[in-house]
């Protein structure tokens, strides 16, 4: 008689957290073909759905190709030339990662919107009126393409600079003997050595572009996020925001399949014993000055001059809510992030361990359940958590109701609870990543040697593990921190009443056209986003070959 062997306590809370995390996609799923003719659907489909896919497409065709371009551009520069500025801008061209979108829109709407001091100053000096000059709009698909390409270029910066720099030195030494220069050595050998790389680092900067909110409602760009907040808030209509989350999540699945089915069966590994750091190139002369003007002009553009812009509008201006309403965004913000990122790091060295202990198929498989979760835009993660989260809500209320004689309310979504399980769901693949790659670090017999000394596997999880990955922890900590501080979408959807956070402050602020007020909560977001940027770039600035 066949005996099935019970699944350790590891594996049974690692499936139970693989669960909870997927709840959220399954339910927008199943919703996918529900109440398809409803009136809703039926005008969505007829009225806006094309333009939903045709934007969608867009800026996924316009982010994609500007992000590679800048981004292989200047990892190309960084790491194989030598020119002046070099060292600086190798560390300094992944800060546009801590301005968020959104801000950058508002910033960029305010400099060269038609009473903004650009076209003022145009204006002013050559004496020009309304109607005597054209100027480009910012507002408008190409300029949301723009933005995107600004502040996403470091996905491909430092994939394919780390690409760069792993596979080039032995390999172009060997092109250059076979009579290849430079530029056909890079566009023969160094790119396509590179294109997993590439392919991995376009998609996440298309992940993210699909999944913003407050960049394309405030340029008016129609695409899944807005009319997912459209059906749930306007229209009322649950089903109808589900449906269309499920149609972007349909695209995000593309986007991942895309990704892998770029790579086929091609692998790229160093022959060599050793990887050999590339030979730098000097570049002198107007070489060299165009080398420093190509990565100056995306820094500048992704984060010195919105980031100057932005200071020089609270300090000169002012916010007029800075003071105790300021305090109080800032508090919601940071109890917010830092629930999540205290729940995401236990729940993460938990996963970790158990596909430690159990070396199984089955509890990595589960891992990487988990990790699909930041893949998910937070729209569709707070349509997902809502509509089974509220029939939850109303169930529990009413047997509160008939056992104690009243009715306490929503208990989950009338606070933060629902809330940091959208963003526990959306983040916690980040906090798992790197809790899993540290503890992959530390060697097996360790667990050995406690195991023979009387130690169980909680022991040893809290007694030797715990103290020896205190830094990944504090980093992952720090991760879903920050990103938990600058997520939008889900928080914009799923706040409860009277709740507002630094981020929702500033796109509700700048969406009254309010900018200077929002600068303060801006710069805010900002600053807590360098702090691991400022580790990131003490760690690239250590690998100076």
């Amino acid at each position: 008689m066949l005996r099935i062997r019970p699944l350790p306590p590891l594996v049974v809370a690692a499936l139970l957290i693989a669960l909870l995390t997927s709840l959220p996609v399954l339910s927008v799923s199943l919703n996918l073909f529900a109440g398809g003719t409803s009136a809703t659907w039926s005008h969505l489909m007829q009225t806006v759905l094309g333009d939903y896919i045709r934007n969608s497409l867009w800026l996924c065709a316009g982010v994609g190709c500007g992000v590679a371009l800048v981004g292989v551009a200047t990892a190309w520069l960084t790491s194989m030339h030598d020119f002046p500025g070099r060292r600086v801008f190798e560390w300094a061209l992944v800060l546009p990662l801590a301005m968020p979108a959104y801000v950058m829109a508002y910033v960029y709407t305010d400099l060269l919107q038609f009473v903004g001091p650009v076209q003022t100053y145009l204006r002013d000096t050559f004496g020009w009126a309304h109607g005597d000059y054209w100027f480009p709009d910012i507002r408008t698909r190409s300029g949301a393409v723009a933005v995107f390409v600004c502040v996403l270029y470091p996905y491909v910066y430092l994939i394919a600079r780390t690409a760069f720099i792993e596979r080039a030195g032995g390999m172009l030494e060997a092109a250059r003997t076979l009579g290849l220069g430079p530029w056909r050595a890079f566009f023969s050998v160094s790119l396509p050595l590179a294109r997993p790389a590439l392919a991995a680092g376009v998609t996440l900067a298309l992940m993210e572009t699909l999944a913003d909110y407050g960049t394309v409602a405030y340029f008016a760009v129609d695409t899944f996020t807005t009319g997912i907040y459209r059906a749930w808030f306007s229209l009322g209509d649950r089903i109808a925001s589900a449906q269309l989350a499920a149609i972007l999540l349909g695209f995000i699945i593309a986007l991942v399949a895309f990704e892998r089915i770029s790579r086929g069966r091609a692998r790229y590994h160093n022959t060599g014993a050793r990887s050999r750091p590339p030979a730098r190139s000097r570049l002198r002369g107007m070489a060299a000055a165009g080398a420093s003007l190509v990565c100056l002009v995306p820094l500048a553009l992704g984060f010195l001059l919105p980031a100057g812009l932005l200071l020089k509008m609270a300090l000169a201006e002012g916010d007029a809510q800075f003071g105790a309403r300021f305090l109080a965004l800032a508090r919601n913000s940071f109890l917010l992030a830092g629930c999540t990122a205290l729940l995401a790091v236990c729940l993460a060295l938990l996963l970790a361990y158990s596909a430690r202990q159990s070396r199984t198929w089955f509890a990595r498989g589960l891992n990487r359940i988990v990790a699909l979760g930041y893949a998910v835009p937070g729209a569709v993660i707070a349509v997902g958590v809502l509509i089974p989260v509220t029939r939850l809500d109303n169930w529990l209320a009413l047997q509160w109701q008939q056992y104690f004689g009243h009715n306490p309310g929503l208990l989950l979504t009338g606070g933060i609870a629902a809330l940091v399980y959208a963003c526990l769901v959306r983040f916690l693949a980040v906090a798992l990543q790197s809790v899993e790659a540290s503890l992959t670090k530390i060697t097996a017999s360790m667990d050995d040697a406690a195991r023979s000394l009387g130690l169980g596997p909680s022991a040893v999880l809290w007694r030797v593990h715990a103290p020896i990955l205190r830094g990944s922890l504090l980093t992952a900590a720090l991760l879903v921190f920050v990103d938990v501080m600058k997520e939008l979408p889900a928080t914009l959807v799923m706040r409860p009443f009277n709740f507002d956070t630094l981020a929702t402050q500033t796109y509700t602020l700048a969406s009254d056209e309010r900018l200077s007020e929002a600068s303060t909560a801006a710069l805010a977001i900002v600053a807590v986003g360098l702090i691991p940027l400022i580790a990131l770039s003490r760690q690239i600035a250590s690998t100076r070959k």
